[in-house]
């Protein structure tokens, strides 16, 4: 328990990040543009609410700080050299994905993907999730400041974020970015579930990448720690030693898998440049 953690749980104007939003927040600050001008709202040609959000997902995808664009919004979204600018590659969304649960901006994400994650592996309502949130904020200096209906606002744009509408309800929008994944589910009972059987298939490149930012500088990573961000990307025991297996076949000169007496751990035998990853998994692309 850290009581020094802050959880933030506001900032969307409770929009969900839609499909081209990143690349339309990208070009305006390439533009050196700013999200707080008074003619954003022109130049975006979205509501004033809107751009708060906008400025808002931009920063909480890891794109966007200090006012300038970051180092992984360049290689994605730059005109000129970019690696997928409209994000038409699955593999760009599965990466935004581990980008906006890592950033940590939007406390939500992080907390429901691997914390809660770890104690519902069935179904779950909204209610479960909102008394698992105030829990984990009890735990901190600040249970005081949490607001109910701000979290339960937060909680509607994470399902929207990632959950597919009834296809049988009318004027339902499908342009939620991330709803591709397919990593939650909507029961009809009004549950929901973390879909590890039917969601997209993850590239083992981009798990790759998280692997490598997650570890820092360390060279031994324990199984437990794959575990969490297994987690993230909603896989199996099974399919995470599946993708070490496969990245281990594949960099034999960085990476070995032990499994010695039933502890599991994974050893960098040389460092690799993360960004030398994505090369490799955008150049075959």
């Amino acid at each position: 328990m850290d009581r020094k953690i802050k959880y933030s749980f506001s900032g969307h104007e409770s929009f969900y990040c839609k499909t081209l939003w990143l690349k339309k927040g990208y070009d305006f600050i390439s533009e050196n543009k700013d999200f707080n001008a008074p003619n954003a709202v022109v130049e975006l040609g979205i509501g004033k609410n809107m751009v708060s959000s906008l400025r808002f997902w931009m920063r909480a995808f890891g794109l966007f700080y200090e006012g300038k664009s970051t180092l992984i919004a360049d290689y994605l979204f730059d005109n000129q050299t970019g690696k997928d600018p409209y994000i038409e590659d699955l593999g760009t969304l599965w990466l935004l994905h581990y980008l906006l649960i890592k950033s940590d901006l939007a406390s939500i994400y992080k907390l429901f993907f691997i914390d809660f994650h770890k104690e519902k592996n069935n179904e779950f309502t909204r209610e479960q999730l909102l008394y698992f949130l105030k829990r984990k904020n009890a735990e901190t200096s600040y249970g005081h400041l949490f607001n109910e209906n701000t979290v339960k606002r937060d909680i509607n744009v994470l399902f929207q974020n990632y959950v597919m509408p009834h296809k049988e309800k009318p004027n339902e929008d499908f342009s939620a970015l991330l709803i591709n994944l397919n990593l939650i589910k909507h029961s009809e009972d009004k549950t929901f579930y973390f879909n590890t059987k039917g969601k997209n298939k993850l590239t083992p490149e981009i798990f790759f990448y998280a692997i490598i930012d997650d570890k820092k500088d360390e060279q031994i990573i324990s199984f437990d720690r794959l575990m969490d961000l297994a987690l993230i990307f909603c896989l199996t025991k099974t399919e995470l030693i599946e993708i070490i297996k496969f990245l281990v076949k594949k960099y034999p000169q960085v990476l070995r898998y032990t499994d010695d007496g039933g502890i599991k751990q994974l050893f960098f035998i040389e460092e690799l440049d993360k960004t030398e990853v994505l090369k490799t998994y955008y150049s075959k692309q």
